[in-house]
């Protein structure tokens, strides 16, 4: 079983929800699918699909204007977050103690947060992307976690760049985030592969060790791209 989730972005309505739904709906799949939709859409999943949010404040509640907390997610039938994407980071510069935040406040509400890790080319050509994702994933995850929680692996040089890493490259990133999980005893815990991720690649892609499901970005807004992702990611 692998994890399929989709991140919509800032793009879709209602009614594409709708129909992504109704697609999804007439595929046979062992895989858990997963859409993180614009807070406008927020809404239960269905029997093989479940809804999850793109962000949560790291506040509680209060004068927070145009914040959305972690209870009014919950309330909505939700059940995932998406935190420290890495456009998140980038536009609204999110810190990993940030992000850790924001993954509490999930996993208050009974959300699972989707922790996002990964290097920008700068970092990548420094020779930092190791030291980058080992820290994303001890100053993101919140400390004594015994709760589901999900690490996705962005590396930021590949995300809208139509590139690809190499299955060493991912094979790599994937092994020190599998341990420094298990260095904090959350052995087991799901990580997903998420840049430039299509029906094409994804068989290759979810084949590598450590590779537990993958976080698609574009490819998930059309039905006629994502069901092939969910189906051929075995």
């Amino acid at each position: 079983m692998k994890i399929i989730a989709g991140n919509w972005k800032m793009n879709g309505t209602r009614t594409a929800l709708a129909e992504m739904l109704d697609a999804i709906a007439g595929v046979t799949t062992e895989n858990r699918v997963i859409l993180c939709v614009p807070f406008t859409m927020l809404r239960n999943g269905t029997d093989n699909v479940a809804i999850g949010a793109q962000d949560v404040s790291a506040n509680v509640r209060g004068a927070y204007t145009g914040e959305v907390s972690g209870a009014m997610i919950a309330e909505t039938g939700a059940k995932y977050v998406i935190v420290g994407h890495s456009e998140r980071r980038m536009y609204h510069d999110e810190t990993n103690d940030i992000v850790r935040a924001k993954a509490m406040r999930a996993i208050e509400n009974g959300l699972t947060p989707i922790i996002c890790v990964g290097e920008t080319m700068e970092e990548k050509r420094a020779g930092k992307t190791f030291d980058i994702i080992t820290d994303g994933v001890r100053e993101s995850v919140p400390e004594n976690v015994t709760d589901d929680i999900i690490i996705a692996y962005e590396p930021r040089w590949a995300i809208g760049a139509g590139i690809t890493p190499t299955a060493q490259e991912i094979a790599d990133a994937h092994k020190v985030i599998a341990d420094t999980l298990g260095y904090m005893g959350l052995n087991g815990t799901p990580i997903l592969y998420g840049a430039s991720v299509n029906a094409n690649n994804v068989a290759d892609i979810v084949a590598i060790k450590n590779v537990d499901g993958v976080l698609v970005g574009g490819a998930s807004l059309k039905p006629q791209e994502f069901v092939p992702i969910i189906n051929n990611a075995k």
